[in-house]
């Protein structure tokens, strides 16, 4: 079996760009959803919360929760149910659809430095 090139690797396993009606409809969800209420996000108002990690740059993290990688579709799954992927993790489940999950999630990988 051929391996591919990390390079190759990289852009086969790469997540579509989100479009920036996702995007800004992720930033609204996200005050909707008052995830400021606990972390600080740019972008989002009134999100100043200190309980967890600021969320700037969030796009270019290699890490959800410090153990999961970073990518669209693992992070929607985060934000839908967080304790089912980290057993004890202090982030709540809020009510989040799947749908309004990939827009949340297409909004924080979109905030890099």
């Amino acid at each position: 079996m051929s391996r591919l090139p990390c390079a190759l690797l990289a852009c086969a396993l790469a997540a579509p760009t989100a479009h920036a009606d996702d995007i800004e409809r992720g930033r609204h969800l996200a005050e909707r959803y008052a995830c400021g209420a606990c972390h600080r996000i740019p972008g989002v108002e009134a999100a100043r919360g200190t309980l967890g990690p600021p969320l700037d740059g969030f796009g270019r993290r290699s890490y959800i929760a410090g153990r999961l990688p970073n990518g669209a579709a693992l992070l929607a799954r985060w934000i839908v149910d967080p304790p089912a992927l980290v057993p004890g993790t202090a982030m709540p489940r809020l009510g989040v659809a799947p749908a309004e999950a990939s827009d949340i999630a297409a909004y924080l990988l979109s905030l890099e430095p």
